[in-house]
């Protein structure tokens, strides 16, 4: 199950964002294969978004271990929120299969599930390491502005590192593909 938790920005956004990602699954109608969390003023607190997760019927808080494998999707001021509520959950027996946090500068992401950078330019992507590198991660190379980053992933055209993120066996892509493979399981 996917979970997007955008920033503090416009809702057209994380739409513009979502059909990008997802064309297929947004088109078909029916049930998403995916929560996005509603446009909030604080997206950092993870009470909150555990709230909306078990009130849609998401996540049973009852018995959080029964859920199926999470897959965050996280932005900005997001992603302090998600991380947050991913290590409740974690600790609630919850399957974590992944982490994605996208220019989430400045917030310390260790985690015993897999976590994956995407950062809108090299120095992001650079010094959010130094707060833990995680595994595979993806810089935009030409650097694209950051909310540009999240409404367009397609057109962010850069690099995908290896985990230890050595320079020395970049892959060029583009921020949708990279993202694509991370939820497909890497």
């Amino acid at each position: 199950m996917l979970i997007i938790c955008p920033g503090i920005h416009e809702e057209n956004l994380t739409q513009s964002f979502v059909s990008t990602l997802l064309p297929n699954r947004v088109s078909s109608g029916g049930t998403p294969p995916f929560w996005i969390l509603p446009p909030s003023d604080r997206p950092y607190f993870p009470l909150e978004i555990l709230q909306f997760l078990h009130q849609s019927g998401a996540i049973d808080l009852k018995s959080p271990a029964s859920t199926e494998p999470l897959i965050w999707i996280a932005f900005s001021a997001g992603v302090v929120g998600a991380i947050g509520a991913a290590w409740g959950l974690y600790s609630l027996q919850c399957p974590v299969k992944a982490f994605i946090a996208i220019d989430g500068w400045g917030v310390p992401l260790l985690a015993p599930f897999p976590i994956h950078r995407v950062s809108h330019d090299y120095f992001t992507h650079w010094s959010s390491a130094l707060l833990g590198p995680g595994c595979e991660s993806f810089y935009a190379d030409p650097p694209v502005e950051h909310l540009a980053l999240w409404r367009s992933p397609q057109c962010a055209v850069g690099w995908s590192l290896p985990p230890d993120g050595s320079i020395s066996s970049p892959q060029r892509t583009t921020a949708v593909e990279f993202l694509r493979w991370a939820i497909g399981g890497g």
